[in-house]
């Protein structure tokens, strides 16, 4: 079985992403009966450079497995501009026209509602002949067996080669509800000015921004962007200054991470139109002052793209100081009913604070979640985040008839907060007080989990069937079962809501189609 986090896995701008094995979805329908789709990001490629690789996005509304899958890419468009060719020299590919790129797969592709990319990679490259300014349609046609073909098409265009370098590596050490500042720098590497560029931010939960600018864009309190009219000289750096508070629910000891990003205007432009087609908000503007860049304002020119992507990169570390822990407490349930009924309970833990544990970086689930399933009932619908357990073998995600099941929680757990997996519960044989157990923190050879709970005493919880006494359900292992919820109640089916951005450097991503938080 593939361990959620690895589904969940997280990397960067420009980094190869993670696959989701096929093993791990299962064929629950026939591609006829389901919607498949991809998006293949709009390029600006540098004039003058070996281009870029991308791979298109490919998610369906159920989970599928897909057979003889083929891949067309039609370039006449752009004949005599740009090429296509296949990434590496694996055969998958050949040329039956001389615009036309046809590749094909050895292989079965499962798809789920969040994205996978990495299928069908090729380079996108200007040719010789290629000049700034160059426009066209590069259209593609997706096939498999069972599938009425699937066609889209994506605006290729050649820009001006420029080269944005990021400031080096920047650490502080702050204390939960400390403030901070982190120098915002760049410098034109190339000999081309640059006109315009934008600077995209995936910061840990911890960081929340002090001043809103109205040329950034924020959700809630999270940076996403900032915008610069600026026109960067060769040579040049410039620089701002950015202000943060580190959030009072920062979990301490430990280390908060952020990076930033550089593009141009166009290659932001071709990454804001993946964000729009993937639902993703790049937040709304502030309603502060201009946050400026030393230089001066240039008219904005025709479009430009990076020709080193590798040195756009900026990354800051925060050693959080001092001491603030956590308290998992499992959340258990109570249900009743006849014999033959189906029942549904809701069961798994609560974030007891102080400390948000966020492990949204590496995307392994915060904490493990055991449920023993209770005497007399059969669980005949298990929740996708679950897989039953029998010794050491592990059955399939949301695979019903075990006796016990391991939970994969997600990678951001807020202090104040709750998250819940639904069983469905098939009451075979009326056992009073028939008595399951949700255990919380279990140990897993998997990544992430918890093992400094600060209250260990409530790890464990009742799941109760037609229970006659008042004690034991809701949770938390307390004595009467009805702990207060404090904050929001929230599912676990936000544990694969790590969506990748990928601005276009490289397109091997793994995304999800609707999501809570911004991730770049």
């Amino acid at each position: 079985m593939l361990n959620p986090s690895t589904r969940r896995l997280l990397a960067g701008l420009g980094v190869v992403g993670a696959f989701v094995a096929t093993s791990a979805v299962p064929t629950s329908a026939a591609p006829t009966d389901i919607e498949v789709d991809y998006y293949f990001a709009d390029l600006t490629v540098a004039a003058g450079t070996s281009g870029k690789v991308e791979s298109p996005t490919m998610f369906a509304s159920e989970p599928v497995v897909l057979h003889e899958v083929t891949m067309r890419y039609d370039f006449s468009d752009l004949a005599g501009k740009v090429t296509v060719q296949e990434e590496d020299d694996f055969g998958y590919c050949t040329k039956p026209e001389p615009s036309v790129l046809l590749c094909t797969t050895p292989f079965e592709i499962g798809l789920e509602d969040w994205g996978i990319g990495g299928n069908f990679p090729v380079v996108v490259a200007p040719t010789d002949e290629a000049e700034t300014g160059d426009t066209g349609t590069l259209r593609m046609t997706l096939t498999a067996a069972g599938l009425e073909p699937v066609k889209r098409e994506s605006k290729i265009r050649v820009g001006e080669g420029v080269d944005l370098a990021a400031g080096d590596e920047t650490q502080v050490s702050v204390a939960p509800g400390g403030k901070f500042s982190l120098p915002l720098a760049v410098r034109n590497a190339g000999t081309t000015t640059v006109q315009g560029s934008t600077a995209v931010f995936y910061g840990d939960y911890a960081f929340r921004a002090a001043e809103k600018y109205s040329n950034c864009t924020y959700e809630g309190d999270e940076l996403r962007t900032c915008h610069f009219d600026e026109a960067l000289t060769p040579g040049t750096r410039y620089r701002a200054s950015l202000g943060f508070v580190l959030g009072a629910d920062t979990y301490a000891p430990g280390r908060s991470y952020a990076d930033a990003v550089w593009m141009t205007s166009a290659e932001y432009e071709d990454f804001a139109g993946y964000l729009k087609n993937v639902g993703v908000s790049p937040g709304k503007p502030g309603t502060g002052g201009v946050l400026p860049l030393a230089g001066e304002a240039g008219r904005v020119r025709g479009a430009q793209a990076d020709t080193d992507p590798t040195n756009n990169w900026a990354s800051y570390q925060v050693k959080v100081t001092g001491t603030n822990g956590t308290d998992l407490a499992a959340v258990g349930d109570k249900v009743t009913g006849a014999a033959g009924e189906e029942v549904r309970a809701s069961v798994g833990f609560r974030n007891n604070g102080p400390a948000t544990l966020d492990y949204t970086r590496s995307g392994s689930s915060v904490t493990y979640v055991k449920v023993v399933v209770p005497t007399g009932t059969t669980v005949v619908a298990a929740s996708e985040f679950c897989a039953p357990v029998k010794g050491d073998d592990r059955g399939e995600p949301g695979e019903p008839g075990g006796r016990e099941y391991l939970c994969f929680p997600t990678s951001l757990s807020k202090a104040g907060e709750e998250e819940l997996v639904e069983f469905t519960l098939r009451i075979d044989k009326v056992v009073a007080n028939a008595k399951g157990v949700v255990e919380a923190n279990v140990s897993c050879q998997c990544d992430g989990g918890f093992n400094d709970d600060l209250k260990p005493a409530n790890d464990i919880a009742a799941l109760l069937v037609n229970a006659t006494t008042a004690g034991g359900g809701a949770g938390g292992g307390e004595d009467d079962g009805s702990l207060p919820i404090t904050g929001a109640r929230t599912s676990l089916v936000l544990a694969a809501s790590g969506l990748l951005l990928v601005a276009g450097v490289v397109g091997l991503v793994l995304a999800r189609r609707r999501r809570t938080r911004f991730v770049a």
